[in-house]
């Protein structure tokens, strides 16, 4: 049973790192070709 569970689970958890590491390398990049935006009063 721990293999039928354990191996999924390892699995996923290294796809979740690996998706989270190029998530943030993602979101660095967008930040540097993005102009920073201007805050708005509403009215």
């Amino acid at each position: 049973m721990m293999l039928e569970v354990g191996f999924p689970v390892l699995v996923t958890l290294y796809l979740l790192h690996r998706i989270e590491q190029k998530l943030d390398t993602l979101n660095d990049t967008i930040l540097q070709i993005t102009p920073t935006p201007i805050l708005r009063t509403s009215l």
